[in-house]
């Protein structure tokens, strides 16, 4: 069986880890196994909090959405609900968006929300009272 000795492919394999690991601390950027060990780690984390990142931006927005909301009266889930009734097509980021830099805008859908709300106890209540 022929030697191989593997020079040119081994350097480029550690070349691009190296890239991968640069101004990594100590011995991580330095030295082949912590180079690897450091970097199948941080790709680990990354893979994980790409996914994460979704979850971490929507509790911000919910968050942002309740406080505003939460100015004019009304809960997130209430909010949320009267919006549904309006058939609005905004997402919890563009509304988390005009919460924080338009409250003027954020308000008016506030009231019309309230609106839709007093309408639906208005017409349960009369459903309530034709029923024996």
């Amino acid at each position: 069986m022929p030697r191989v000795k593997r020079g040119t492919v081994r350097r480029a394999t550690r070349k691009k880890l190296s890239k991968l690991t640069k101004g990594y601390f100590l011995t991580k950027s330095k030295l082949y196994r912590s180079m690897k060990e450091s970097a199948d780690r941080a790709g680990r984390f990354a893979y994980r909090d790409r996914r994460r990142r979704k979850r971490d931006f929507r509790r911000l927005w919910i968050l942002r959405i309740n406080a505003a909301a939460r100015q004019h009266e009304l809960t997130y889930s209430q909010f949320m609900h009267g919006l549904k009734m309006l058939k609005s097509e905004l997402d919890r980021k563009s509304l988390a968006e005009i919460a924080v830099r338009d409250t003027a805008s954020f308000a008016a859908l506030a009231e019309s929300v309230k609106k839709a709300l007093a309408l639906e106890a208005a017409d349960s209540e009369a459903r309530k009272a034709v029923q024996p």
